[in-house]
């Protein structure tokens, strides 16, 4: 197995190296103003003295904006194997640092004022914000785990029957609706007209409620939206998976010597059905990590998925590539993962 697994992460970076060509080469030939440009269009207006101008060309030398597109990627990769990784055009976080500076006040006493030091890494930026975006993830990985494979075998021991039909139904329903649909009903629904969940944010500065309870009912509808949203497909699988299995000779033999349904299902059935699902897991590792863009977007939640959605906007370089490449790695280690719990999981697969 050490071997296959060498041999998979030399292979990985051939990927990784692949991917981050197609990213990059997809962000430079966006068409608009140049992005620098865009930022310090206002300040390069009122640029009398030529240090705006000067200061733009310094960061397009920095990042290999003033090249071509191989040019500038091989600019990117070269500061990326020395750990520099670049600083986000558009977003910051806090440092944790403050600097306190003296200020006059109107009776001319010395007010001290905090100021809170700010960082623009892109590094920083994507392990501030992956925390929350994290959390409802996972919230919402493990409840669609609970509610679509109990789903999933119903609706599969009962084909063709009023609760598989049902199932179906809902099944297909939260497939085919939109993120941003969703969202928006249930704000309107839940938050706007019953006003039982707060529209938007982490927190609420006037609330009663403890900080923990508060935050956990900000969180509310977009893990449920985040659930219904991907129930859908897990209970689709497992029912397809449940009825190729439930036609095996192996079922029909263990019924025919008189083990219950229970058993027949669930020892047997339900066992052989987890070997497929071990395949997910190769998906489920950057979910949880790379945010749920337009669901935070909708909410208003300061995640990775919406710091993703400004720098994409706005043609922010540095962090999408960092971005998208986060994603890449985790994608790979899932993969690599996978493949590693269905050997376990499946005796007849070997990996060499």
């Amino acid at each position: 197995m050490l071997k296959y697994i060498v041999k998979r992460l030399a292979l990985s970076v051939i990927i990784l190296l692949g991917v981050s060509l197609i990213i990059y080469t997809l962000i430079r030939i966006q068409p608009g103003l140049d992005f620098v440009e865009k930022k310090y269009q206002a300040q390069l207006q009122q640029d009398s003295t030529g240090q705006v101008a000067e200061l733009v060309k310094q960061i397009q030398s920095t990042y290999g904006l003033d090249t071509n597109i191989f040019s500038g990627y091989l600019k990117w990769l070269s500061n990326i194997l020395q750990g520099d990784f670049g600083n986000s055009f558009q977003l910051s976080v806090p440092t944790g640092e403050v600097t306190w500076i003296d200020m006059v006040g109107p009776d001319g006493s010395i007010i001290s004022t905090p100021k809170y030091e700010t960082t623009s890494n892109v590094v920083s930026i994507i392990f501030a914000k992956s925390g929350v975006s994290f959390l409802i993830a996972l919230i919402a990985t493990v409840l669609e785990f609970i509610i679509a494979i109990p789903l999933g075998i119903v609706s599969a021991t009962k084909q063709y029957g009023a609760v598989d039909y049902t199932v179906t139904v809902l099944a297909m329903m939260g497939i085919s609706l939109p993120s941003f649909f969703l969202g928006a009903l249930l704000l309107k629904v839940f938050s706007v007209e019953l006003g039982w969940f707060p529209n938007s944010g982490l927190s609420d500065p006037n609330s009663s409620l403890p900080l923990f309870i508060d935050q956990a009912w900000h969180l509310v509808l977009p893990i449920v939206v985040l659930t219904l949203l991907s129930v859908g497909g897990l209970m689709r699988y497992t029912r397809t998976n449940m009825l190729e299995v439930m036609n095996s000779d192996y079922i029909r033999t263990a019924r025919a010597k008189g083990l219950s349904e229970h058993s027949v299902i669930y020892k047997h059935a339900f066992r052989n059905t987890l070997i497929p699902l071990a395949t997910l897991f190769a998906g489920i590792l950057p979910s949880l990590f790379g945010g749920a863009m337009i669901t935070e977007q909708v909410f208003s939640i300061d995640g990775i998925g919406k710091a993703a959605y400004t720098a994409v906007v706005n043609g922010d370089v540095p962090f999408v590539m960092a971005y998208c490449m986060f994603l890449s790695i985790l994608t790979v280690i899932g993969t690599l993962l996978s493949d590693i719990m269905y050997a376990v999981v499946d005796p007849r697969v070997k990996l060499s």
